[in-house]
């Protein structure tokens, strides 16, 4: 049994194939480059105490890899990126926020690695069956 408490966070390990291109797109989505180790394959991103690494793929396009960032507000971020061109090859990048069946408001982009990231918020008044309300 662990100690209670003992979890402080998670940060998902996704690959790239080029490290430029992850830096861009993901600055345009506000995300500073916390660390990059080229020699070592290896990229961190980091955005309001939240962290994206990265590892350097040689071949891509990546296939079902993806992390869920929970957010204070789905719907304001959802417009933020909607402000952005995330066009990519006539595909949409970017699935702006909704209510979901399971209690959760969510968006999510896919980045040019075909990683999926998720973003979401507890709906109003929805309480996960762990928590009490």
């Amino acid at each position: 049994m662990t100690q209670a408490g003992q979890l402080q966070s998670v940060c998902p390990i996704l690959p790239s194939t080029d490290f430029d291109r992850t830096v861009a797109f993901y600055a345009a989505l506000g995300f500073d480059t916390g660390a990059r180790y080229d020699d070592q394959g290896y990229l961190i991103t980091e955005r309001d105490g939240v962290e994206l690494h990265f590892f350097k793929a040689d071949t891509g396009p990546a296939k079902e890899h993806g992390a869920y960032v929970r957010v204070r507000n789905a719907q304001a971020l959802s417009s933020e990126f909607a402000a952005l061109d995330l066009a990519w090859d006539g595909n949409t990048r970017l699935m702006l926020a909704e209510d979901k069946p399971w209690g959760m408001c969510e968006l999510a982009i896919l980045d040019p690695d075909g990683n999926l990231i998720r973003f979401g918020q507890d709906s109003v008044g929805w309480h996960p069956p762990y928590e009490q309300a």
